[in-house]
């Protein structure tokens, strides 16, 4: 007999991440929002994942916290959990979950989903970050093969596999995933990423020229965020005698590695809320050379601010940018298409202004209570399936 099909109020969702709220980035600003959503649907959510004293947000729902080390390879500032401790699973039997929801597979992950598969509970993951792509940033890219196919392994254990966007589902079907996979896509604060925050006074405090083309750079800076690349083609841009000034918003472990490359940047650091807005619509373009990107928050944020991109031919980026109409794709390490797409943007004002325009009105469409409805549907598909 087909089960009744659940309501909201029947879900209790057990959300298990490496990173929940002690470093800010895209992946952990998705969840927190998604859980927000939930909760005032009347889910049930209780979610586990390592913490810190010095958390970088106070987390949206309730938060347990699992035992944890600092990442090697230079990476401290993130946690790697030890797995699910005796504590952790009492806790996670009391709270009685109907439904898993891993969004990182490492050890805690996996143990999640053990935990899941030996208890009759339905699981969902979500694909936030391209691991198998960092490695070869830490000169480990011997190991990538393995990592992809511990990932297929990963992501077949579930009942449903949410994805960003359809370019991470084609890339899943090609890794040989079965699963069903559903797209959990994102959304921007349309009030903060605006054309009208454009600020040229705010520029100029910065010594930016008001005919200075500003390159944009938005994002935390490590490595795996294509900053060689950047750091490449803006070489190139200044060998052509092309004119433009970099603004780099954002900090990170990397900071002083790419300041040494970029010497004539401009580093706001850290930035957040309207200043961020600001400081994202005051560029003339945005350059996102990462290829690890599984959907691409800046990207989406600087299209809605009015500003063109020039990005890698990637996933993420694929699904958001229409190749010569809201900025250009360029094949991911060519340096001279880079300095091209950027050097053409600079040269004609008006391609700069009719993309801005069309990225704007693009982006209008990404929104995140939609997004964050179609997460909780598939929750619910997935509850209503048959066993």
């Amino acid at each position: 007999m087909q089960p009744p099909d659940p309501d909201p109020s029947q879900l209790r969702v057990a959300l298990f991440s490496g990173n929940y709220n002690y470093v800010r980035d895209g992946a952990n600003q998705a969840l927190n929002l998604l859980v927000g959503h939930l909760l005032a649907q009347g889910v049930t959510v209780r979610v586990y994942s390592p913490t810190t004293c010095t958390p970088a947000f106070p987390p949206t729902g309730d938060l347990v916290d699992v035992p944890a080390l600092p990442m090697p390879f230079g990476r401290g500032e993130y946690r790697v959990a030890r797995g699910l401790p005796a504590r952790v699973r009492r806790d996670l039997a009391a709270f009685a979950p109907n439904i898993v929801h891993v969004s990182t597979p490492d050890l805690l992950g996996h143990r999640a989903l053990g935990w899941a598969e030996a208890n009759g509970v339905r699981a969902v993951a979500s694909f936030h970050t391209r691991f198998e792509t960092y490695f070869r940033y830490y000169k480990l890219g011997f190991v990538t093969p393995f990592i992809e196919r511990l990932m297929k392994r990963f992501y077949d254990r579930v009942d449903r596999v949410l994805v960003p966007g359809p370019s991470m589902e084609r890339l899943l079907r090609d890794w040989g995933v079965t699963a069903p996979i559903s797209v959990w896509s994102r959304g921007i604060d349309h009030a903060r990423f605006d054309p009208g925050r454009r600020d040229m006074a705010w520029r100029r405090a910065l010594g930016i020229a008001d005919a200075d083309p500003v390159i944009g750079f938005l994002g935390r800076l490590v490595k795996e965020k294509g900053l060689s690349i950047f750091a490449h083609v803006v070489r190139e841009l200044e060998a052509r005698g092309v004119p433009h000034k970099v603004l780099v918003i954002g900090d990170g472990p990397a900071r002083d590695w790419f300041a040494c490359r970029v010497p004539d940047a401009v580093f706001t650091g850290f930035l957040s809320g309207d200043d961020l807005g600001r400081a994202v619509a005051s560029t003339d373009m945005f350059f996102n050379p990462s290829v690890t990107e599984t959907f691409g928050n800046v990207t989406t944020e600087a299209m809605c601010a009015g500003v063109p991109v020039v990005a890698a031919r990637a996933t993420g980026a694929v699904d958001l940018i229409e190749h010569g109409v809201t900025g250009f794709l360029v094949p991911p390490r060519d340096v001279g298409a880079y300095a091209d797409a950027i050097a053409r943007i600079v040269a004609d004002p008006a391609l700069r202004r009719t993309m801005g325009e069309a990225g704007h009105a693009r982006a209008l469409a990404y929104r995140w209570d939609t997004a964050n409805q179609a997460a909780l549907d598939a929750y619910l598909e997935v509850m209503a399936a048959p066993a």
